[in-house]
């Protein structure tokens, strides 16, 4: 087994292992991009459920739901397994087609179920019952309150999730809440962690979805005080193009000759960027959407083919393993458009947010900070910008307007600074070799040192004041 590999089973058997124990009412497992979230979620779903345990699985869309089902289904195909639902909720096809899977919209429906899946919202309206165990899934993506309306249905947890992306949001003012332990805008773990310290909290370390041109770029960025690496060896991976391809779909706009650039050094060294010239726009750029479209379309039509440890003969990358992300849905809207009727139609054009969770071979960014004039909390989010640069197996080319980093300069925090906020203890992370290591969580308190290159500086979690870690990991990326 190799040495990636040996790791990652070493943190697999320690949580399995602390789940056995009972001493924790819950155990935390920090996953990075593509470390495996679901294949864990899988494997204690199993030995919790073949121990007799009774279990539950909360995770936070239906789109998770489904694929861990799916999951968990082909694993074990004679495990008896409960979909809590909607009452208008239609059955997808991953999920028909397993004979084990009940779909229900109450739990005497799908009571007989070794193990009942379903979102955090479902799980709120379920006024009766308990269970031994429950297993959440994208922890960090749910809200604390969320936690605490279902707290009640079990009495241990395993929260899997991964602490670098996007933080849980509301539409309603939150300011009333900050400093407060159990402030509802902190996800799930943080506010868990804060008043239960001593949970275990191991760390999954390898990332088998990026390759190493990819984690050592994204670990330092978003990760910086925990790390991961890649399960891959330079080598191991190579996109070839079929450099004398006809172009036949180019949108108005970008230089043929320039996306033929980016695209070939996306292909020799997993990243390019894709410059436009310092402008500030509205929006919705044309010029950069339709750059990302042109972007997309020509790694379609050079015929690339992705050789790695899946396919050592190649597989070509079609329009399924090519996404454009951006932060806005007006500015998918248009890059759909411009795609409308060209062979990359089907391309997979989305929101960071909606796009957390998926892989794709191929990904094009529209990097949240083009053409801005400002640099506003929603913009400067790095969970963001860590989904949108961490979807990718092969390569990703990042489109943006020159003068970012300008941008970050002339626009010092203004977020509001707030005293006596709550200190809590810093967690303590167990290594794949058994040692405990005082790290700093990503919604706690923190200080890097001057050694390290940074300044001293306090980072806060709550939106807009993590200027230090967005800045940071902006230039990195920018």
């Amino acid at each position: 087994m190799s040495a990636p590999g040996a790791a990652a089973n070493a943190v697999v058997d320690a949580v399995l292992a602390d789940l056995g124990k009972g001493s924790h009412r819950g155990v935390v497992v920090d996953s990075p991009p593509g470390a495996g979230k679901s294949t864990l979620v899988v494997k204690a779903a199993q030995v919790l459920a073949a121990a007799g345990e009774q279990l539950i699985v909360i995770a936070q869309t239906n789109e998770q739901v489904d694929d861990l089902i799916d999951r968990l289904a082909t694993a074990a195909p004679d495990l008896p397994i409960g979909r809590l639902s909607a009452g208008d909720y239609r059955a997808s096809e991953r999920v028909q087609q397993h004979r084990s899977v009940t779909v229900g919209a109450k739990i005497g429906d799908v009571g007989q179920g070794s193990v009942i899946i379903a979102t955090a919202a479902k799980w709120a309206t379920v006024a009766d019952g308990s269970w031994a165990w429950a297993i959440v899934d994208e922890a960090y993506q749910m809200r604390s309150d969320a936690l605490l309306r279902v707290a009640s249905r079990f009495s241990r947890a395993l929260f899997v999730g991964d602490p670098g992306q996007l933080d849980p949001f509301s539409t309603v003012e939150s300011a009333r809440w900050t400093g407060l332990t159990w402030d509802p805008m902190l996800s799930a773990v943080s506010v868990l962690l804060r008043h239960n310290p001593d949970l275990p909290v191991h760390r999954l370390p390898v990332s088998w979805r990026l390759p190493p041109s990819a984690a050592e770029v994204v670990a330092p960025a978003f990760y910086p005080f925990t790390g991961f690496r890649a399960g891959t060896e330079p080598g191991d991976r190579s996109l070839v193009l079929d450099v004398g391809s006809a172009r036949v779909h180019v949108p108005e706009g970008p230089d043929p000759d320039a996306v033929d650039a980016a695209v070939a050094q996306a292909a020799a060294t997993g990243w390019a960027l894709y410059e436009l010239p310092a402008r500030h726009t509205i929006r919705t750029d044309g010029e950069a959407a339709a750059a990302c479209a042109a972007l997309a379309l020509r790694v379609l039509e050079a015929g690339a083919v992705a050789v790695s440890e899946r396919s050592r003969d190649g597989a070509a990358v079609d329009a399924s393993r090519i996404a454009i992300g951006t932060a806005h849905r007006d500015q998918a809207a248009v890059i759909r458009n411009l795609l409308r009727g060209t062979p990359g139609e089907t391309i997979t054009v989305d929101t960071a947010n909606r796009l957390q969770g998926r892989e794709y071979d191929v990904t094009v960014v529209l990097h949240p900070l083009s053409g801005r004039r400002d640099a506003t909390a929603f913009h400067l989010e790095s969970g963001r910008l860590c989904v949108l640069t961490s979807r990718h197996r092969h390569a990703c080319i990042v489109v943006a307007r020159a003068g970012i980093p300008d941008l970050l300069d002339a626009h010092p925090s203004t977020d509001p600074v707030h005293l006596n906020t709550a200190e809590p203890a810093p967690r303590v992370v167990r290594s794949a070799s058994g040692a405990r290591r005082e790290v700093c969580p990503r919604e706690q308190r923190c200080r890097t040192t001057p050694e390290a290159g940074k300044q001293d500086l306090d980072l806060d979690s709550s939106p807009g004041r993590r200027e230090f870690r967005r800045r940071d990991a902006g230039r990195a990326i920018a």
